[in-house]
């Protein structure tokens, strides 16, 4: 398969013409080095996973610098002496558009340009493919597919089956990437804690349950939590502030980036089995969230994505702030539209009044209604969400 545009590219190059370094951070194997290769023909590739290149820029940063005036520097921060380096070189010459760095570890990498080129970088985040990227390019005809499939590009360079891939990713990640973080002594539990989460996709966060269940403590379930965020495999969906005066629950809501990565975990190994599993609505939630968080990221925005529940149990699955309104999206996996999905809009729109606008319902079908109380969406048109 060929290269697959990213919608990123339009962003990326418009910040190499405004900022000296461009800072790309995303999950393992989510398309960076290709997106900036593509995006930067004219200027000349480093891979620091290469032993050499990584040895001549940790003990000589000045004559390489010199040598590489103009470069994409990819897993940047396996040679944290760079960054230093590179703060006093753009403070000289600023131009814009010299460096491109990527990397794979969201905290390792931002922890040294927070220190290093605070002002000095524009930072921009690269997940998966998004539906909008990769829907023209496969044959998929229902949502199920997508779930199982997961959009890591090289399911779809290689043609790969999600359980011949995903097993090596997580290995990869896990012996990788997890000890680069943190010194976990029983990578198995980790693993486990994995496997967890993936059982709760779509479900409020309790540390404590987790930890029980993993055998760790709820301290330790927190900071591995913080390791699976930081490296871009779950994200936490808080819970949005406005009271209007209802007491509201206040832990988060966990998802998965991936949606074939979760059911890989959850042992679906295949499409059928996605139709009966008990949690197909959370995968089906991760699945559209996780797709307008890569639609913010995409456009060099940050996650403007909360959710909504009091202690009734009254709830909105997404809401997303635009400005000073509030856009209340409910997510059904059902393929029938039903009176049921507008109940939580509805009451919503009563307490939060002007607050919030005009709501949509994100269903598994293919049909597009517009009612009095909501915009009925398919899951294949969640584009004309206005974010």
């Amino acid at each position: 398969m060929d290269y697959i545009p990213r919608t990123l590219e339009t962003h990326i190059k418009l910040m190499a013409s405004k900022f000296p370094v461009i800072t790309l951070t995303g999950p393992r194997q989510s398309g960076k080095s290709t997106l900036v290769r593509h995006a930067f023909p004219e200027k000349p590739y480093i891979s620091c996973e290469d032993p050499d290149m990584r040895l001549f820029a940790s003990q000589d940063p000045r004559g390489f610098l010199k040598t590489y005036p103009n470069a994409i520097i990819d897993e940047a921060q396996k040679v944290p002496e760079i960054f230093s380096y590179i703060q006093t070189k753009v403070d000289l010459d600023d131009s814009p558009g010299q460096y491109i760095l990527t990397g794979s570890h969201d905290f390792l990498l931002l922890e040294k340009v927070s220190q290093s080129l605070a002002g000095r970088t524009a930072v921009l985040r690269l997940l998966p493919f998004s539906f909008q990227e990769i829907h023209n390019v496969c044959n998929f005809k229902t949502p199920e597919e997508y779930l199982f499939n997961g959009f890591y590009p090289r399911v779809y360079k290689m043609n790969i089956m999600p359980y011949d891939f995903y097993p090596s990713y997580i290995q990869t990640y896990i012996e990788r990437d997890v000890r680069l973080i943190k010194n976990i002594s029983n990578l198995s539990q980790f693993q486990l804690l994995l496997k967890m989460c993936a059982g709760r996709t779509g479900q409020m966060l309790n540390l404590s349950s987790l930890g029980n269940e993993c055998g760790i403590s709820s301290t330790t379930a927190k900071a591995w939590i913080a390791i699976l965020e930081a490296s871009y495999i779950i994200f936490l969906l808080k819970p949005h502030h406005a009271n209007f005066n209802k007491r509201l629950v206040k832990m988060p809501k966990l998802y998965f980036y991936d949606t074939g990565l979760a059911a890989f975990l959850l042992g679906i190994n295949s499409v059928e089995q996605i139709q009966t599993h008990y949690n197909k609505g959370g995968l089906f939630e991760s699945f559209i969230i996780s797709d307008l968080i890569k639609t913010m990221f995409n456009a060099g925005q940050e996650n403007r994505c909360y959710f909504w529940r009091d202690k009734n149990g009254n709830e909105i699955d997404c809401l997303v702030e635009n400005g000073d309104q509030l856009m209340p999206l409910e997510i059904k996996s059902g393929k029938t539209v039903t009176n049921d999905y507008f109940k939580g809009v509805d009451y919503y729109r009563k307490v939060a009044g002007a607050k919030a606008s005009y709501p949509f319902i994100i269903y598994g079908g293919d049909n597009e209604q517009m009612r009095s109380n909501g915009h009925v969406l398919s899951w294949r048109d969640m584009d004309k969400i206005p974010l």
